[in-house]
């Protein structure tokens, strides 16, 4: 496996903003405040001759209650599975009791460390380093990440403390398999979820609503197949986003959603289905997600509680009736290894080869099972069909006055290829292209020999009359 880098500090020394420099992305959410991340956060580095896996951690606070130490279990374990750890410090705070803390826990744990002495642009880096001379580690880096100042000497320092490449080391490709992005209101269970499928306490569970800020990838396996499970912050209605990070981590998970294969849509079963709930999976229908709905919290309900609840999704989610409704409880585990079949089945329908001969038999059974209503005394002619892509499936239809068929028709057509392909959990895009007359406003479209025949064989009919 490629080797793992952590990167650790106080809140607000820089690490995100490290972490986007080295991986070449905005991956980690960053703002001009303390405690913004709080999971941890993998990307990949390829700046140097050694590709590796860089880790985005937490800072570590002096408290360790509530959040905050929910925080520092996910940075012991970012160092536990590291490889090379670096010490991010602030130059412009100077040496700070919780620096030299953070120290300690990191000596006790042996593992190679770098000291990363941030934000020194504008600073006299010599009196910036002697500040931290006390720590006692030798060959402190100096560095601004914002201007990616620095960044070639730490990356060269990593490379020399990574473990010796043994030939097995893989290529820093993507994160593989299917990409599944786990999106919905806040508290309805996404991280529960998240680590339900991983079978460890992979993100932070809270009962405080907007515990998850940034959206985290985690590759899974299950069953044999490969996926990256995609944690997002919970979305609340804009009239109740005040702050500005929360304002990004909306922005990050209608993202993640645009990133993904497939979407599942997580509602609480307590709750039903909220106008918030009806826009993310709006936002997911506009990208073209695959997208698979899941009602969490289903064994807490009573009897005409979850009567109640599928009303509620049967009413409000008839603009989505192709994509698959489950009820689970992330919690306690039921429901789990139908979803991840209904994820499966939904990337597969979303990526589904179709032919244009198939297309076009498809269209002619289609037309004749039902043919569309008359425009001004003609019908609409559907004359061939040919795919225009894929995730989602786009099917192309050539026809005469296509413009003007119903809305009833061309639903009628996106039902009829839906039940003939069994296309499940994806939305189908049909887009109609009018055929046009070649000839139209040309006045004189004849050519001279064709011109001199018409006239003979004008003349020749007033003789024979």
């Amino acid at each position: 496996m490629l080797p793992v880098v952590a990167l650790v500090g106080r809140p607000n020394v820089g690490k995100s903003t490290l972490f986007n420099v080295l991986t070449r992305s905005r991956d980690a959410l960053v703002a001009d405040m303390p405690g913004v991340t709080r999971d941890r956060h993998y990307g990949f580095c390829r700046l140097g001759e050694r590709h590796f896996v860089l880790v985005d951690t937490g800072g570590i606070a002096d408290s360790e209650e509530g959040l905050a130490g929910l925080t520092v279990r996910q940075v012991e374990l970012a160092i536990a599975e590291a490889d090379v750890v670096v010490f991010v410090v602030d130059a412009r705070d100077g040496l700070l009791p919780t620096d030299q803390a953070i120290l300690g826990r990191l000596r006790r744990t042996a593992k190679p460390m770098l000291l990363a002495v941030n934000k020194t642009d504008g600073l006299d880096e010599t009196m910036a380093l002697a500040d931290f001379a006390r720590l006692g580690v030798a060959a402190p880096l100096p560095m601004a990440a914002s201007h990616n100042h620095g960044t070639r000497d730490l990356i060269e320092a990593i490379e020399e403390l990574l473990p010796s490449d043994d030939g097995e080391t893989i290529s820093a490709d993507d994160e593989g398999g299917v990409r599944v992005a786990i999106v919905g209101r806040p508290n309805v269970g996404k991280s529960t979820l998240v680590n339900r499928l991983l079978g460890e306490n992979r993100v932070i569970v809270s009962d405080v609503a907007g515990t998850t800020r940034d959206s985290i990838r985690i590759p899974l396996e299950r069953d044999g197949r490969r996926y990256t499970l995609i944690d997002t912050a919970g979305v609340r209605r804009r009239s109740r986003i005040d702050d500005a990070v929360e304002k990004f981590s909306v922005i990050k998970t209608l993202q993640s959603i645009d990133a993904a294969n497939v979407v599942i849509m997580l509602l609480d079963a307590n709750e039903g289905v909220t106008d918030q709930d009806s826009g993310l999976i709006g936002h997911a229908l506009d990208a073209g997600r695959a997208l698979v709905i899941a009602v969490n919290k289903w064994d807490g309900l009573k009897t005409y509680d979850r009567e109640q609840c599928m009303r509620s999704l049967q009413r409000k989610l008839v603009f989505v009736e192709w994509a698959k409704q489950l009820t689970i409880s992330a919690l306690h585990g039921s429901g789990i290894g139908e979803l991840m079949k209904s994820v499966n089945r939904a990337h597969a329908s979303a990526n589904k080869k179709l032919t244009a001969s198939d297309l076009t038999r498809a269209l002619e059974a289609a037309y004749a099972a039902y043919q569309p209503p008359l425009v001004r005394g003609h019908a609409p002619k559907l004359r061939y069909a040919h795919p225009g892509g894929s995730n989602p499936p786009t099917i192309i239809i050539h026809g005469s006055r296509t413009k003007h068929l119903a809305e009833s028709y061309r639903r009628y057509l996106e039902n009829f290829l839906r039940k003939r392909y069994k296309l499940e959990g994806t939305p189908i895009r049909i887009d109609f292209r009018e055929g046009e007359n070649p000839y139209a406003g040309k006045k004189n479209v004849l050519s001279e020999g064709q011109q001199k025949q018409r006239q003979r064989m004008i003349r020749s009919t007033k003789r024979s009359k």
